[in-house]
């Protein structure tokens, strides 16, 4: 009977141990991807902010603000965490310059990532109405956070390259 306990209170260890890396593995891509979007909003020059590559497009600004304004949306959910940003407030911005987009993107980064690390393992498997109609378990609004971000990210490649500069490389890890 005492092997079963301490095989139990060790197989609690383990599990809380592992999804305790879930969270740790969160904030870690997390901080890779603000890193990443960063070196995105360095390479595009000042003067193409407001670049758009068809008119009906957002320009590489709102793209990119459209992409914070996710951040906040998603992590709240997720997290529980009230928003200090409106839905669609970034976007909206009227300066839209390469010093305040990147002010307020890096923001945004910084509201995910210390928003996750409130949370405790067990959370991650709870349920979430994400927008009020796409039921999930908040581990599933965070990944669904990430692909908005990676998808709106990969987007401004293009723009980068139709304003003459280099994007940056692939950082997966």
């Amino acid at each position: 009977m005492k092997l079963l306990s301490t095989l139990l209170v060790l197989l609690g260890i383990s599990t809380f141990a592992h999804a305790q890396s879930n969270i740790d593995e969160i904030v870690k891509d997390w901080e890779r991807a603000k890193t990443y979007t960063k070196e995105y909003l360095d390479a595009m020059p000042a003067a193409s902010y407001g670049l758009k590559p068809m008119p009906e497009m957002r320009s590489f600004a709102q793209q990119m603000l459209h992409l914070t304004d996710g951040n906040y949306g998603f992590a709240s959910a997720a997290t529980g965490v009230a928003s200090p940003v409106g839905m669609g407030e970034s976007e909206k911005s009227a300066d839209q310059s390469k010093e305040n987009v990147t002010k307020l993107v890096l923001a945004g980064y910084d509201f995910v990532i210390s928003s996750v690390k409130t949370m405790t393992p067990s959370q991650l498997s709870e349920a979430t109405k994400l927008f009020g109609q796409f039921d999930m378990s908040k581990g599933k609004a965070l990944e669904k956070c990430f692909e908005h971000q990676t998808h709106h990210r990969g987007q401004t490649t293009v723009y980068i390259r139709l304003a003459g500069a280099t994007p940056p490389q692939e950082k997966l890890f």
